[in-house]
């Protein structure tokens, strides 16, 4: 039974509402955070640089954790050279699977990416064979983050291949953009979400890249907390969205109008802001159904 929690990048705005939620739930919980601590919400901050393989390893013994949730990575490609924001996606990953099998951690949630598909921080329009996208939908990230997002969930697969020395459950979560309710009011109440809206927007390139899709931090915390409960063999890749899009369009209007030629499959016609991502993988392995839509807030 899972009694501590280790979660990496806790000083994050993510990482703090993972601890915040695992502390709820009577966890007990142990922030791995390079710097001076950001957060007071775990009940042990071990100070610990991802990248360095002795000190991911050490951290982890003296944390005695059953389970890992490793968000430390760098969160946007914006402020770093692409060799760094590799690295930190695909060796502090590394590190971290290989300390828990060898200090023989079972649990192990990683933060992969909505970018392993080749979306989000692309400056070319994303490639879509057909809606919603579920985890057989192919992958083609080209620039640093989303291709480290992508080699994160193969070495993963690696590990689960191992006979030994390997955590038994691992669960790639693919995020979108997590928001919280000031940024959803800021970002989608306070703005024109229609189609002919956004397409005048700056950020419309980024919204096609990212097919609308974004969760709320609730939602997302709850999901984190169930990987960490869960006790399937292997490694499962999970997309996450919210139960709709970001916005005031209907799902089908959007993909006839941005992917006109893309094959739409049956799921979208749930309900009329049906998300253009599938998350029955999820609801699945994790019996996760996300509530949180940012209509709520109009």
């Amino acid at each position: 039974m899972t009694e501590t929690v280790a979660v990496t990048g806790g000083n994050g705005r993510v990482g703090r509402s993972v601890l915040a939620h695992l502390n709820e739930e009577g966890y007990r919980t142990v922030d791995l955070s390079r710097g001076k601590r950001e957060e007071e919400r775990a009940d042990v901050y071990l100070t610990t640089d991802l990248l360095e393989a002795g000190e991911v390893y050490g951290s982890l013994a003296k944390s005695h954790a059953d389970a890992v949730v490793h968000l430390g990575m760098i969160p946007t490609p914006d402020e770093t050279p692409g060799h760094r924001t590799y690295e930190s996606n695909v060796m502090s990953s590394y590190h971290v699977l290989e300390a828990a099998g060898a200090l023989g951690i079972d649990t192990v949630t990683l933060a992969s990416s909505f970018s392993a598909i080749g979306g989000g921080f692309e400056p070319e329009t994303v490639t879509v064979d057909y809606l919603p996208v579920d985890e057989d939908h192919r992958l083609t990230p080209s620039n640093p983050y989303g291709v480290g997002k992508q080699t994160l969930e193969v070495a993963a697969d690696g590990f689960a291949r191992r006979t030994d020395d390997r955590p038994r459950t691992i669960t790639s979560l693919r995020f979108p953009w997590v928001v919280d309710d000031d940024l959803a009011r800021e970002t989608f109440v306070e703005a024109d979400r229609t189609l002919a809206g956004m397409r005048e927007s700056a950020h419309f390139h980024t919204q096609r890249n990212t097919l609308f899709t974004y969760v709320h931090a609730s939602d997302a915390v709850d999901l984190v907390r169930r990987t960490v409960e869960a006790d399937f063999d292997g490694h499962e890749r999970v997309w996450v969205s919210a139960p709709d899009t970001s916005a005031e369009t209907s799902s089908r209007e959007i993909a006839a109008e941005v992917f006109p030629d893309v094959e739409i499959r049956g799921s979208l016609e749930a309900h009329e802001y049906a998300p253009l991502v599938d998350t029955a993988k999820a609801e699945e392995l994790f019996d996760w159904d996300p509530e949180w839509s940012w209509r709520r807030l109009s």
